[in-house]
C-alpha cells in the first residue's frame, strides 16, 4: 500500500509537491493505455527533476449521478492504489466525489485548485477530459489558463489495440462479453476482485464442491459463468488455484449475484476473511440445469478444464 504521508483527500498537499507532474482521471483498472500515460509521465519526470502526482475521485463521478449503475468498476479503490503503487506514484489525491464537489464551476476548478492550490508543472489528461458543473469544462479551457496558472497540458495518443482504443469502457465489454483472456490482455495482468467471504447456504458443500462465496458489491458483472481461477488471501503472497462460478446460480433459483469459489487441495475456513481471486480462463456461461445431479456431473468436467 502507498504510505499514508503521500495519500491526501484534499487538495492541501506537500509543497515539496507542488511544480509535480499531475494525472487527472479516474484511472479504473489502470489498463495499457494508462500503463502508456505513466510510462511518458517518468520520462518528463527525469527529464525536469520533477515528481508525479495522481488526482482521482472516490466514488466514480459516473456512479455518483447514476445511483442505479451498481455493477460498473473493474477495480475497487484499494486495487487502484496498489496498483497506482507499482507505477511508483510520489503522491496521490483521492478526493472525495460529492454534490458540492460537483458544482464547482470548471473556472474554479482550474484557478482556485490547479492554479493556486496544486501548481502542477504539467497535467497529464486524456482529449475527452470533462470537469466542473454540469461538465462543461474541458481540455480546450485547461489549455486557455495554461500560461496564466504556470501549467503546461499535456495529451498523449491513445493507445491503440487491435484498432481500438485501449479504454476502461472497452476492458468493460470485453468482460461482460465472456471475452476474459482479450480484456485480461489490456489489463496486461488478470482481472481480479477483492471480497469478503461470507456464510452462504452451503449448497456447494452438500454436492460435494465446497465454495467461498463472495457478495461482489460494485465491481462489473463479468459474463455469469465458469471461470479458472487463483485465490489468495488479501495481502498475502501464495496463490491456490482453483475454479468459480459467477452468477445467479439458476440450478437453485438463485436471485442475487454472488462470486463462489472452490479451491483445489485447500481446506481450512475462510469465512470474514478477505480474497483476491483472480480470474485466468472463462470456461463456459451459465446455465441451469435439470437436477442436482446433472449440475455434479458438469461440475467434474469444468474442473478438469480449469486444472488444464
Amino acid at each position: 500500500m502507498v504510505k499514508s504521508k503521500k495519500i491526501y483527500k484534499n487538495f492541501n498537499i506537500n509543497p515539496r509537491y507542488k511544480n509535480s507532474i499531475i494525472l487527472i482521471g479516474n484511472f479504473d483498472g489502470v489498463h495499457k493505455g494508462h500503463q502508456k500515460l505513466f510510462s511518458l509521465a517518468k520520462k518528463y519526470k527525469k527529464k525536469y527533476s520533477s515528481k508525479i502526482g495522481v488526482l482521482t475521485f472516490e466514488p466514480m463521478p459516473k456512479m455518483f449521478f447514476n445511483k442505479n449503475l451498481d455493477n460498473f468498476r473493474i477495480s475497487n479503490l484499494q486495487q487502484k492504489i496498489d496498483n497506482l503503487k507499482n507505477l511508483n506514484v510520489d503522491f496521490l489525491i483521492i478526493k472525495r466525489f460529492d454534490r458540492k464537489f460537483s458544482k464547482i464551476k470548471s473556472i474554479t476548478f482550474i484557478k482556485e485548485i490547479l492554479g493556486k492550490k496544486l501548481k502542477p508543472k504539467f497535467i497529464f489528461v486524456s482529449n475527452n477530459f470533462r470537469f466542473g458543473n454540469k461538465r462543461e469544462g474541458n481540455v480546450r479551457q485547461l489549455i486557455k489558463f495554461e500560461s496564466m496558472c504556470g501549467y503546461k497540458v499535456i495529451k498523449p495518443q491513445p493507445l491503440l489495440t487491435n484498432k481500438k482504443i485501449a479504454s476502461s469502457s472497452l476492458v468493460r465489454k470485453l468482460l461482460q462479453k465472456g471475452k476474459l483472456e482479450k480484456a485480461n490482455k489490456i489489463l496486461n495482468r488478470n482481472w481480479s476482485i477483492i471480497g469478503k467471504v461470507q456464510k452462504g447456504r452451503q449448497l456447494g458443500k452438500k454436492i460435494g464442491f465446497p465454495t467461498a462465496n463472495i457478495d461482489i458489491k460494485d465491481y462489473i458483472l463479468a459474463c455469469p459463468g465458469v471461470y479458472a481461477v487463483k485465490a489468495k488471501r488479501y495481502g498475502k503472497n501464495n496463490f491456490i488455484k482453483g475454479i468459480a462460478n459467477l452468477g445467479y446460480r439458476p440450478t437453485f433459483n438463485g436471485k442475487k449475484i454472488l462470486l463462489e469459489v472452490h479451491l483445489f487441495n485447500f481446506s481450512g475456513n475462510l469465512y470474514n476473511k478477505y480474497l483476491t481471486v483472480e480470474f485466468k480462463k472463462f470456461i463456459r456461461k451459465e446455465k441451469k440445469f435439470k437436477n442436482v445431479d446433472q449440475l455434479r456431473k458438469q461440475i467434474k468436467t469444468d474442473l478438469l478444464m480449469a486444472k488444464k
